[in-house]
């Protein structure tokens, strides 16, 4: 593999649980495709289980059973999202400097 090749960070986690990693080289292929459509589905995930644990929250009455369940289905949404975050945060090119309206430098380590 090149050095230069970036590895693209997968929305999933290998069996004994370690972060996947695709070769960038390999957009648009198969495995890139798949990783973009479970990202979608995660992401879309997230939202539905956001959006009910709204609605149980808002009763005073929910059951313990029901909000502790909705609470470990926030967590997993939650690491899913965080892992599409941080797997788009590393494709998107980095600027070398940003104009700040406030005269502050805003390049990486300064």
């Amino acid at each position: 593999m090149d050095p230069r090749t970036t590895l693209r960070l997968l929305p999933w986690l290998s069996p004994d649980g370690k972060p996947c990693f695709l070769a960038e080289a390999a957009e648009g292929g198969y495995l890139s495709r798949l990783a973009d459509e479970t990202e979608a589905r995660q992401l879309a995930e997230g939202l539905d289980v956001l959006v009910r644990a709204r609605r149980l929250l808002e009763d005073p009455l929910s059951p313990n059973v029901e909000v502790r369940y909705t609470v470990i289905r926030l967590s997993e949404c939650l690491a899913d999202v965080l892992r599409v975050a941080e797997s788009r945060g590393h494709r998107v090119p980095r600027a070398h400097a940003v104009d700040d309206p406030r005269g502050r430098s805003t390049r990486p380590g300064q």
